[in-house]
């Protein structure tokens, strides 16, 4: 990296150090505040678990993963790591606020959020963790860190990489800020040959390339098959009547649905809807209480739910990947908004066709859907109308894309066995 880009990048690192204790005094619950008042004592935290906790005569693992959705690429090398070397120590690091409750979930040493990228965090970081190996998930490089780690001779990997064409990183700023953190990775493990070469550009030396697919398949794909449909929740909400389950979606993208769903009713009265905002705040929860209301529809919050609900309100994280199996179709959030589209392998992996907004041509799984007649991309509300009236008319349609869909996940599986072997070998 560039001396004065350097010096601008760590004085921003420091800054973000101090807002940590401006933050523990504004009363605030903005994201960007909640992430900087939750590093408040980190180094403490991280200090104190490897006074006492990490075992010197064991080699560690330290996976991170930004958010939730890099999350779910770490998490099948996590638990073939736990099942298959039950020796090894494992820590795992977040940076959005999103993905705390995820990382608590997982079977890990050591789980916290990742302190700013500043090089005295990062030598602190490192001092407690240890770790014989650090790998990241998707793309998410931090340069500071990965320059202290590779001077030290801590093992840097990158699984499930993939790189859209349109990516900022691609960018020239970008490229000079991280160029030297992916010329330093040891083993790097990519989606698809395309991600390879755009990798390669970023700085990736070649030979430390393999192809070995998204992880995320493989993770869909066991929770579809292991979901428990006589739960107390999804038998609660079980019906047979025709569903429509939108998830991780934003006002923009409700603006679209909610009227289109209206009119779905029109033609089909006993449709239903199962909506789950990406954020489940007051905020964003009351409009669409509001909207029922003045459309005189049957809302209930979910726990108050059941199948002659018309609307099922989820007000909390970690139940979609659940909910999609009570899906009919699946409307996937992002498309209406400039966040980018969200996961469409959940639904997917359940058999559901999946319906999403224009903003989509970034994301390589939806591409995939689409071209094999799995999913439709829509650009307005008739145009979800009309989707969604098809494919709830006609169930041998509907069938037929679902059963496309799941050929789609099951071609993307085994990419977690690849990918640990590439840990393996970084640990070794």
């Amino acid at each position: 990296m560039h001396f004065a880009l350097r010096v601008g990048y760590e004085g921003f690192a420091r800054l973000a150090r101090i807002g940590t204790s401006v933050a523990q005094l504004l009363p605030l619950d903005a994201k960007p505040i909640r992430a900087l008042r939750a590093r408040g004592g980190i180094r403490d935290r991280y200090r104190a678990w490897g006074e006492t906790r990490r075992d010197p005569g064991k080699a560690l693992l330290w996976m991170h993963a930004p958010s939730v959705g890099e999350g779910l690429q770490a998490r099948p090398v996590l638990e073939l790591m736990r099942q298959r070397h039950p020796e090894v120590q494992l820590a795992y690091t977040f940076f959005s606020p999103s993905a705390e409750s995820f990382g608590r979930s997982l079977d890990v040493d050591f789980v916290d959020y990742l302190p700013f990228d500043s090089a005295r965090d990062g030598r602190l970081a490192l001092d407690a963790l240890r770790p014989t190996a650090l790998v990241f998930a998707k793309l998410d490089v931090w340069p500071t860190l990965s320059a202290v780690g590779h001077a030290r001779g801590v093992r840097l990997g990158l699984v499930s990489a993939t790189l859209a064409s349109g990516s900022s990183r691609r960018s020239r700023l970008a490229s000079a800020l991280l160029h030297d953190a992916y010329a330093q990775l040891d083993r790097v493990g990519a989606v698809d040959e395309r991600d390879a070469e755009r990798l390669v550009a970023l700085g990736v030396r070649p030979s430390a390339i393999t192809i070995t697919g998204d992880t995320r398949y493989d993770q869909v794909w066991q929770r579809a098959q292991h979901v428990e449909r006589s739960s107390p929740l999804l038998s609660r909400l079980a019906s047979s009547r025709p569903t429509i389950v939108a998830g991780s979606t934003w006002p923009a993208d409700e603006a679209v649905l909610l009227p289109a769903f209206v009119a779905v009713r029109r033609a089909m009265p006993n449709a239903r809807l199962i909506v789950a905002p990406h954020e489940p705040t007051p905020g964003h929860l009351t409009p669409i209480e509001q909207w029922a209301g003045g459309q005189r529809l049957r809302l209930n919050r979910l726990e108050l739910a059941d199948g002659s609900s018309d609307v099922v309100l989820v007000d909390r994280v970690g139940v979609l990947g659940d909910l999609y199996a009570l899906a009919d179709i699946a409307f996937v959030g992002g498309g209406f908004h400039d966040a980018g589209l969200h996961s469409v392998l959940e639904p997917a992996a359940f058999g559901a066709p999946v319906v999403f907004g224009p903003t989509h041509e970034s994301s390589r799984d939806a591409l995939i859907l689409v071209s094999h007649g799995a999913a439709r991309s829509v650009t307005d509300a008739s145009s979800l109308v009309d989707g969604l009236r098809n494919w709830l008319s006609d169930g041998n349609a509907r069938a037929a894309a679902g059963t496309r869909a799941t050929a789609v996940i099951r071609s993307g599986l085994g990419a977690a066995e690849r990918s640990l072997g590439l840990v393996e070998s970084l640990l070794a």
